[in-house]
């Protein structure tokens, strides 16, 4: 049956848009709607069934333009690009998209469609076309486009209707429930569609408001038959040589055609960005609703604390699970209004209350509630308006509740354990100041301000002199702890403002931040070395220790790299000349300064 339902789709339409067309051939047709037809017919089927569903088509194509008048050396080869699209567009598809009905997949799906479509088209508009200028001395840019926008438009339209028929039924076009809706937006765009083409006046653009109503009411069916209406009845009047199409002077049946094929584009543009956004907001509502729906049937019967409140706050019920939750008996909790809520909570619970009753939405809140032991529980608590049971016409609250306080811990625990990594992923784990990431940070930032106020900065390379040595002799143990008082020492020689930083191993960086002059970070320098030379003592080992420092100071800096470069070599320069010891390098002058 759906065999002959195929034959006689593919043959009519295809005879109705020639004859629509008012020519010999379809690359005069405003919509192309078999093939459309004929691809959602085969994307709905399995692909081992297909030969049967593309011979049908074939046939009733070839059966449909015979009827129309197209010779039938003429047909057989539309026929054939009519095969080569329908196939260059349903394969792809379900090559890439096997499940078309799988949601998931829908943005996939359409992508490929689209592309696929565009190629199709494309394709079969050559082949039409060179068959066109050789048979009728058509010229190949004219009967392209006339044959590529009436395929694209049929394609868009037609393929997906006959695809959402197919997997939803015809309860797709008109829904239970709003066929007399339907019918009455389809009358609407017939009735301003029939005044519009009936007039010499170019008005077309007054079809397109009912287009998009039915759109909005009624989605995708809404837009696939309001355009076909359209196309039915600006081909008819446009062939009878009637409407807006023959006010723009003499412009031959093709140039009206391809009017046409515009008009009905531009419908197609206006309401399917409509359709498909509409789609997507009542994908996620219904997703909402679905989940609403679990969550009402979990706290129906689950062991939950429902309470019904009166606007003032009094309990006039309290669930069994009271005693299980809270340690309360419900009949102890009864009557008593804001006695068990935290003090601190009570404000943000009554606002809450207040705002439910008054906008009739529900809202999930936190707040502490007081066990019967004396401690209070966190409570996570839906909130809606009930109808009083006296009076429907005025609102009680419900309440249902569930213990979190081990959630709320966790949270908490979380939280702290985050703050806790970020603070260990900006400090030295060994010497506790601050690591290589907080050097960037504050010497981005001490950049920035020195370019504006004109201020200075210093930035400071500090290593232990001969410290492999004392790993070597003493062991990393030894090592570990020289280098946490070679960092305290550090911090007792600077101001707090000023930023010390361990980069790895023994090596030290210091910036000092707003300076005015060298000198100031000469003076850092001696305090450093000067606070090296009291031996450290550690558990009976004395250790001398000196350490090389090498300083760059600058008032201008244009790249952090300049500065880091600049302290390095002076660093190298410090070693070199015999180490326990600094030596200033100023950005801009070339000379290393020993003091």
């Amino acid at each position: 049956m759906d065999r002959i339902a195929l034959a006689v789709l593919v043959g009519g339409t295809a005879w109705l848009s020639l004859k629509l067309g008012k020519g010999a051939a379809d690359e005069l047709a405003a919509v192309w709607i078999s093939s459309g037809i004929l691809t959602g017919w085969l994307l709905a089927r399995e692909t081992r069934i297909w030969p049967v569903y593309l011979g049908v088509g074939i046939v009733a194509d070839l059966a449909g333009q015979r009827l129309a008048g197209v010779p039938l050396g003429q047909a057989g080869f539309l026929v054939t690009c009519h095969l080569i699209e329908v196939l260059a567009v349903a394969w792809p598809v379900r090559r890439v998209v096997p499940n078309i009905g799988d949601p998931q997949r829908w943005l996939t799906l359409g992508g490929v469609a689209t592309a696929s479509t565009l190629a199709g088209c494309a394709l079969s508009g050559v082949l039409a076309a060179w068959m066109s200028g050789l048979a009728g001395g058509i010229d190949f840019p004219r009967a392209f486009l006339g044959w590529y926008a009436a395929h694209v438009v049929g394609m868009v339209i037609f393929a997906t209707a006959t695809l959402v028929i197919h997997v939803e039924g015809w309860s797709a076009v008109a829904p239970r429930g709003k066929g007399r809706s339907f019918t009455i937006s389809m009358a609407l765009i017939v009735a301003v569609g029939l005044l519009v083409f009936s007039v010499p006046y170019p008005v077309l653009f007054l079809t397109y408001p009912p287009l998009l109503l039915g759109a909005f009411r009624h989605r995708f069916p809404g837009v696939a038959v309001g355009v076909v209406l359209l196309a039915v009845i600006g081909g008819v009047f446009t062939a009878a040589g009637k409407g807006p199409l023959w006010v723009l002077g003499d412009l031959g049946n093709a140039g009206r055609i391809a009017l046409l094929q515009l008009y009905l584009a531009g419908g197609c543009l206006i309401t399917i960005p409509v359709v498909l956004g509409m789609a997507e907001r009542d994908k996620l509502t219904s997703k909402v609703r679905e989940n609403e729906h679990r969550y009402r049937l979990l706290a129906d019967h689950s062991g939950d604390l429902v309470v019904r409140l009166r606007p003032d706050g009094e309990r006039v019920y309290v669930s069994p699970a009271a005693e299980e939750i809270l340690g309360w008996k419900p009949a102890e909790m009864l009557g008593q209004r804001w006695s068990l809520v935290h003090q601190e909570d009570q404000p943000r619970q009554r606002a809450a209350m207040a705002e439910v009753l008054a906008s009739g939405t529900r809202q999930t809140l936190r707040y502490r509630v007081r066990h019967r032991e004396g401690h209070y529980l966190w409570m996570e608590v839906v909130m809606r308006p009930i109808p009083k049971e006296d009076d429907p016409t005025e609102n009680d609250l419900i309440l249902s509740g569930r213990d979190i306080s081990k959630r709320v811990a966790a949270e908490e625990a979380l939280e702290a354990s985050q703050r806790e990594l970020e603070r260990l992923s900006r400090v030295d784990a060994l010497t506790g100041v601050p690591n290589r990431r907080q050097l960037e940070e504050r010497l981005s930032l001490a950049l920035l301000r020195i370019a504006r106020s004109g201020e200075a900065i210093a930035l400071m390379y500090l290593d232990i002199d001969h410290f492999k040595q004392i790993n070597d002799t003493h062991g990393h143990a030894v090592g570990d702890r020289v280098i946490r008082e070679f960092a305290r020492r550090l911090l007792a020689s600077v101001r707090a403002t000023d930023l010390v930083v361990r980069l790895g191993g023994d090596e030290f960086v210091i910036l000092l931040d707003q300076i005015d002059d060298p000198e100031m970070a000469r003076i850092v320098a001696r305090k450093i070395l000067a606070g090296m030379r009291e031996p450290m003592e550690l558990d009976g080992l004395t250790l001398q220790i000196t350490t090389s420092i090498g300083v760059a100071f600058a008032h201008e800096v244009k790249a952090q790299d300049d500065l880091l470069v600049a302290a390095d070599d002076a660093l190298y320069e410090a070693k070199e000349s015999g180490r326990n010891q600094y030596r200033l390098g100023i950005l801009g002058e070339t000379t290393l300064r020993p003091r």
